[in-house]
């Protein structure tokens, strides 16, 4: 969790440092990623709402409270009124006179009461191991989350460089299509006077039009890549900073048994395969304490009022009346038809599943580590190789177009060696870009990737001009 919190720290740190710089680089776009990338915001949506299930396994350790009340009214008699004929013992007169009234909604009886009721788990092991449980799951979110994090650093980064790749290869092929377009012409006017045959300017014309064609394609491309970020970011982009020319190109710095043992310690997928192989283990106990006896403690405090019943003049019962009840008592699992024994058999297999996929994460780490390692290498003698492809393929073109004005050489040897300049011009854009990339895939796969490292990136980008 420190290596978590100290991320979120960097992300922080960003942010400021974002807020403080002008142009569209790469720290500003990851700064609007941060905030408005809808995959990021799911995933934090999603890992509160998981964060909940902590909450909710804590609630079985801690004490229920509950309040209730009641009220209710009472009312009986006869359908009619009830008279009684009597006699005046003095006048011998009888005069029937009401002995009970009929059945009134308005002549009732009210009872009403209130209690709480307080409840405490005092012994239930199945419900602290399911909270521990719950605890390690939460952390293995956390970390799932800051693995999101990290890969959002990553999109953003494919999506830049992806948009810079676009853009030079876009400046590549104006060039050509110029140094095309200048061929097309010249082979024209040679024609014209006879120093060419027509096959030459048809050449020369199938050359532009290539070029031409590739150039509307580019264009295209470009258009689609800075939608790509746009869909990252949700908003649209200009122009943005290129990578500087005298970025450096330099070998991986520590030994692959280094960088082995640093991707062991701060992986964040071996991190949450841990915490999940911990959950795992703390539901098995939960389960297994299924079988054990459970202690708890209930009280009881209720407040009654019943109304008096008059009967005939006399009256019966009524009155307030308190009631406490503190209860300890004792539950001893038997028999459940056998799912208490199947929910155990399915934890431990959970546990199984766990170590293996933990064993499983440590050895794909250990092969992206060493991929990741050689890849980078290999880039800074990759870029080295196409620095000199290019010195050899403008030797190669200087020598053939002189060649064809001294007419050793045709136009199809000129445009051949043309296509092999601009060839090695792209492949040496593509190996600088994919050499930035597989940088940050290195740190990322070694769980080291963080804010600070695109601050540090940043600085070799420029605008134009």
């Amino acid at each position: 969790m420190r290596r978590l919190s100290k991320y979120l720290g960097l992300l922080l740190l960003g942010s400021l440092f974002c807020s403080a710089s002008y142009g569209q680089d790469l720290y500003t776009i990851l700064e609007l990623a941060l905030e408005n990338d809808p995959t990021l915001r799911q995933a934090e949506a999603v890992y509160r709402a998981n964060r909940e299930n902590l909450n909710q396994s804590r609630s079985a350790l801690l004490p229920s409270l509950g309040v209730g009340g009641s009220t209710s009214r009472v009312t009986s008699g006869p359908a009619d009124d009830v008279f009684r004929d009597i006699t005046n013992p003095v006048t011998g007169e009888t005069v029937s006179t009401l002995v009970q009234p009929a059945h009134s909604y308005a002549n009732g009886l009210n009872n009403h009461g209130w209690g709480l009721n307080l409840n405490q788990s005092v012994i239930n092991l199945s419900n602290w191991y399911t909270f521990q449980s719950a605890r390690a799951s939460d952390r293995a979110a956390a970390i799932n989350l800051a693995a999101q994090e990290q890969d959002l650093i990553m999109r953003v980064a494919m999506a830049y460089f992806d948009v810079l790749r676009a853009q030079e290869l876009l400046e590549t092929n104006l060039q050509e299509e110029e140094a095309a377009l200048r061929s097309l012409e010249q082979t024209r006017q040679r024609e014209e006077v006879g120093l060419v045959a027509i096959t030459d300017v048809f050449d020369s014309q199938a050359a532009y039009d290539l070029a031409r064609n590739t150039t509307i394609l580019q264009r295209d491309l470009l258009r689609s890549r800075f939608e790509a970020l746009e869909a990252i970011t949700g908003q649209p982009h200009g122009d943005i900073d290129e990578l500087r020319a005298d970025f450096p190109i330099l070998e991986v710095d520590g030994s692959l048994i280094a960088w082995e043992d640093q991707a062991e310690d701060n992986s964040l997928a071996i991190a949450a395969a841990r915490y999940n192989l911990d959950a795992s283990r703390k539901t098995l106990r939960a389960r297994k304490s299924d079988h054990l006896p459970t202690v708890d403690i209930a009280g009881v405090y209720g407040h009654n009022v019943t109304a008096p019943i008059v009967s005939q003049g006399i009256v019966i019962g009524g009155g307030a009346f308190d009631r406490t009840s503190l209860a300890l008592s004792v539950s001893i699992p038997l028999y459940s038809g056998g799912a208490v024994s199947a929910r155990r058999r399915q934890a431990e297999q959970n546990v199984v599943a766990a170590q293996e996929s933990l064993e499983l994460t440590k050895r794909q780490l250990t092969q992206s580590i060493r991929n990741a390692y050689r890849r980078v290498n290999t880039d800074v003698l990759v870029i080295d190789q196409r620095q000199q492809s290019i010195n050899s393929a403008q030797l190669a073109l200087d020598a053939t177009e002189l060649g064809a004005e001294v007419g050793t050489r045709n136009i199809v040897e000129v445009l051949r060696a043309r296509e092999n300049l601009f060839r090695a011009l792209r492949q040496y854009a593509d190996a600088r870009f994919d050499y930035v990339l597989d940088t940050l895939v290195l740190k990322q796969v070694a769980g080291i990737l963080t804010p600070e490292d695109i601050i540090q990136l940043n600085e070799w980008l420029q605008g134009e001009g």
